[in-house]
């Protein structure tokens, strides 16, 4: 048990603790439904099963993380773990124990609810007078639709294993050691990139998580703009609290950090230090998503102007970067290549910067050397899901490389970034930055936008804005 070094009571009386295991009424529930994903994690873990035949698979949650001294940062399950059961609880492990008839046997390996006789669920500072309670193990089971059993007793079963072992690395350090003479790296990668992999396509289950927290976005978006004028009396700051409240009073949290860039931090591409003023005829860089209570998240960029009307020159760039987004979210569609989406948006800010005088043409000489990255920097999308980069790690054949399918979800997110010391842009260009991102479906007949909820046309945004604010 993990106590406070400097306690106020040294000891525990022998009275005290027949006091604290007695007198407490049986809270073990009973009947539970299985999971809504229950039957979609079952699917995964057989996909995953048929892939490695023969070999045990280790998938951990992950433990706390400390954040200072005796703090620790808010628990967030490992993608893989979560996406394979639906659980969400630290120090978790599903573990694959291959079967001799062929197949595997799952389980899932958890914390069970705290000690009522040697006094853990009152002393220990994760006992469930601390932190809340925890499921049984039967609970567990019922919940998640796989066998479940106590994680204490994984680590000695896992070093008298035999037989190829496969390992999500980076989560638990301690199942990795228990692994340590029995894994490789390269075994090792297989297995993350094959669990991004399954996670290319969404099932159905995931698509309406999606679309839950690109509705929750679109809220917090509101609130931010209805608030404008106290962000301006206060900093970035004002504009990523009110966005945080629509993320946990709707979802689980942001699914990362928000990037609330005000004027010239708009040019810096993952600003999140959020400290900056906001300033009446600047422009409002926000970068931000809701992550669900299952953990799936939105990941949503609207340009506003912060008196809430376009200057004719942001309206310029601003309109350059939606014809762009219109070329790239056009692009979207099942068949296609993977980078159409990129190349479409990419050509359109070519052709602007060509035609603004910024960079010599012709545009095909200016894509081929990529001379547009510049002022553009980034790719113009990204897959989503679980995490907001989702399915990293997967194989470039299979990501970049790969022909879009219906139930692919991922991002459309032009931007133009002119930076405030770059003396090859006109005087009044330097500090604009202006990026527009929505969450795309890719649907049997082309593709479906999730976040259309909020206006991206200049004139509908500042119309949008008007009416939030009147």
């Amino acid at each position: 048990m993990k106590q406070r070094k400097n306690r106020l009571y040294p000891a525990v009386s022998e009275e005290l603790a027949a006091l604290m295991k007695s007198g407490w009424a049986d809270t073990e529930r009973h009947g539970l439904e299985p999971i809504p994903q229950a039957e979609h994690t079952a699917a995964r873990r057989a996909a995953l099963s048929a892939r490695f035949p023969g070999e045990r698979i280790v998938v951990p949650a992950g433990n706390l993380r400390t954040r200072a001294n005796d703090t620790d940062y808010p628990f967030r399950a490992a993608s893989e773990y979560v996406h394979l059961t639906g659980d969400q609880t630290q120090d978790a492990v599903l573990v694959f124990e291959p079967l001799a008839e062929g197949g595997h046997e799952a389980t899932a390996y958890l914390l069970p609810r705290s000690d009522r006789d040697n006094g853990e669920f009152w002393l220990d500072g994760q006992g469930e007078l601390w932190v809340g309670r925890r499921h049984s193990l039967t609970e567990a089971e019922q919940l998640l639709g796989v066998p479940c059993k106590d994680v204490r007793k994984l680590t000695d079963a896992l070093r008298a294993a035999t037989g190829p072992v496969r390992v999500v690395r980076g989560y638990d350090a301690g199942i990795e050691a228990a692994l340590a003479d029995k894994v490789t790296g390269e075994r090792d990668t297989e297995l993350t990139e094959f669990l991004s992999e399954l996670r290319l396509v969404k099932d159905e289950f995931e698509i309406t998580e999606l679309e839950k927290a690109c509705d929750s976005t679109a809220r917090g978006f509101e609130d931010v703009v209805r608030v404008l004028d106290r962000a301006e009396a206060t900093s970035e700051r004002y504009i990523e609290g009110t966005f945080f409240l629509r993320a946990r009073v709707e979802g689980n949290d942001v699914g990362y950090g928000s990037i609330c860039a005000a004027g010239p931090h708009a040019t810096t591409l993952h600003w999140v230090r959020n400290d900056g003023p906001v300033r009446s005829g600047e422009l409002l860089l926000l970068d931000a998503g809701v992550e669900t209570h299952e953990l799936y998240t939105a990941d949503v960029t609207r340009t506003l102007p912060i008196n809430g009307t376009f200057s004719p020159l942001q309206r310029k760039i601003y309109d350059a970067v939606y014809e762009a987004q219109e070329a790239g979210i056009a692009a979207v569609k099942p068949g296609a290549a993977y980078r159409d989406f990129h190349d479409a948006s990419q050509r359109v800010l070519a052709e602007k910067l060509v035609e603004w005088g910024l960079l010599d043409g012709p545009v095909e000489r200016v894509l081929e050397l990529a001379l547009q990255r510049r002022w553009t920097l980034h790719g113009t999308g990204h897959m989503l899901g679980l995490d907001v980069h989702d399915c990293a790690h997967a194989r470039t054949e299979t990501y970049v490389d790969c022909t879009l399918e219906p139930g692919m979800v991922l991002t459309v997110e032009p931007g133009l970034y002119f930076q405030t010391d770059d003396l090859t842009v006109p005087a009044e260009y330097r500090g604009i930055g202006v990026r527009i991102e929505d969450d795309i479906l890719v649907t049997e007949d082309g593709n479906r936008n999730l976040s259309a909820g909020l206006p991206r046309e200049a004139g509908a945004v500042e119309a949008w804005m008007a009416s939030l604010r009147a």
